[in-house]
C-alpha cells in the first residue's frame, strides 16, 4: 500500500538519508558489529504481567541488514535457526536497506507457516498518540504471550529504561521479544551492536520511536 509504511530504512556510511516525505539527519548507531550468536533471555514469568522469550540473538553482518537480522532474531525464539543471507533474499535487501516492514511480514508468515500469523500495523503519524500506543502495548502482549516476537521500524532517537540513548536517524528494525508491568515497558533485541543486544524502553517511548513507520505483530 502506498503509505508512509513504504518509506526506505536505511543505515549509511555517509549517515545523511533521504527519505520519502523529509531528510532523515545523520545515523549515530548505522555501524554494525560482527555476527554474534547467544542465548540471552529466556523464557519466564508467562502470565505474571511479564514474559520474555528465549531468543538465540545474531547481530547483523553489515550495516544494511537490520531488517533480516530483525526478522531472523524473531523467528528464533520459535526455535527456527534461518539464514540471515536467505532471509535478506526474500525481503529484496539491498545496500539501501529493506524497504518496509510490508516486506518482513510475508516472509515472517512464511517462516512461522501460517499466513496470517503476522500482519503489518502502520503508526502513520509523526508522534504516537494514546490509542495506537494502547494497541502497540495489546499487541504486544499478545505476539509475545503466543510464543512470538514482535518486528518494529523505527526511526529517530529514542531512550531505553536505563537512560542510554539509540539512534537511527536513517532507520533500522528491531525485534520485540518480551514484556514487564502488564506491556508497559518491552525488551528489545536489537542487532545493531552485540554490545547492547538487549535493552528495556517503555511503550511510549517505543510507539513514537516506531511513529511514521509501522510493526509487524501477530
Amino acid at each position: 500500500m502506498a503509505t508512509t509504511l513504504l518509506r526506505k530504512t536505511v543505515l549509511t556510511a555517509a549517515g545523511v538519508v533521504a527519505t520519502a516525505g523529509g531528510i532523515a539527519g545523520p545515523a549515530v548507531a548505522a555501524h554494525a558489529a560482527p555476527a554474534e550468536k547467544a542465548a540471552i533471555v529466556a523464557d519466564r514469568k508467562s502470565g505474571h504481567g511479564e514474559r520474555e522469550l528465549d531468543v538465540r540473538y545474531e547481530a547483523q553482518p553489515n550495516f544494511y541488514f537490520c531488517g533480516p537480522a530483525a526478522a531472523r532474531n524473531a523467528l528464533s525464539v520459535q526455535g527456527k535457526n534461518i539464514d540471515v543471507h536467505a532471509m535478506a533474499r526474500e525481503m529484496g535487501t539491498t545496500e539501501a536497506g529493506t524497504n518496509s516492514i510490508n516486506d518482513i511480514t510475508p516472509v515472517l508468515n512464511k517462516e512461522t507457516g501460517a499466513k496470517d500469523a503476522y500482519k503489518s500495523v502502520e503508526i502513520s503519524t509523526p508522534k504516537a498518540d494514546d490509542k495506537q500506543t494502547d494497541k502497540l502495548r495489546a499487541d504486544v502482549v499478545k505476539t509475545v504471550d503466543a510464543g512470538r516476537a514482535v518486528v518494529a521500524n523505527i526511526a529517530g532517537t529514542a531512550t531505553d529504561t536505563d537512560g542510554t540513548t539509540h539512534s537511527f536517524e536513517g532507520g533500522h528494525y528491531i525485534s520485540v521479544i518480551g514484556y514487564r508491568d502488564d506491556g508497559k515497558t518491552v525488551t528489545i533485541a536489537d542487532s545493531a551492536d552485540p554490545n547492547t543486544a538487549t535493552y528495556r524502553m517503555s511503550i511510549d517511548n517505543l510507539a513514537d520511536w516506531i511513529a511514521t513507520r509501522g510493526y509487524s505483530t501477530s
